[in-house]
């Protein structure tokens, strides 16, 4: 018996789909992000181990291990994609994010911009359950 020929193909496109997500930008590829970002970050990883140890060395070794589970748990609570956001407010009581003052309190929030364009729900829902690649929003003009 003949096997049936198929020609294989991704659901859903390639990354690059122009109709979809809009005309990709070469400078986010060529330059990298700001040296004050990166200094942030590397901080931010120094300070998140530092917290990680004192807390071991004071509560036990499990402890830290059961705050990470905690946190996987409310990383993974959204809403689904559409309209309004997850706020992930679990996650940001846990780790102490709610205090921190960033530059959407002051400034604005993305997504209430001009140029961004609004979610496709379908594909959002696709790329949630794996029948789609691609992010699952596409950003800003």
């Amino acid at each position: 018996m003949d096997a049936q020929k198929t020609i294989a193909h991704e659901i859903g496109g390639v990354q690059n789909d122009a109709l979809r997500f809009g005309l990709h930008g070469v400078k986010s590829d060529i330059v990298g992000s700001h040296p004050l970002e990166s200094s942030y970050e590397s901080a931010r990883k120094t300070q998140g181990e530092m917290k990680r140890r004192f807390l071991a060395n004071t509560y036990g070794t499990a402890f830290p291990l059961k705050m990470d589970l905690d946190a996987q748990i409310l990383s993974r609570f959204q809403r689904p994609p559409g309209v309004i956001p997850s706020s992930m407010l679990g996650l940001e009581a846990m780790t102490g994010t709610l205090d921190n003052f960033g530059f959407e309190d002051y400034l604005n929030d993305p997504r209430d911009s001009e140029t961004f364009r609004p979610l496709d729900l379908h594909h959002g829902m696709e790329v949630r359950l794996g029948l789609s690649k691609g992010p699952v929003c596409p950003g800003f003009m």
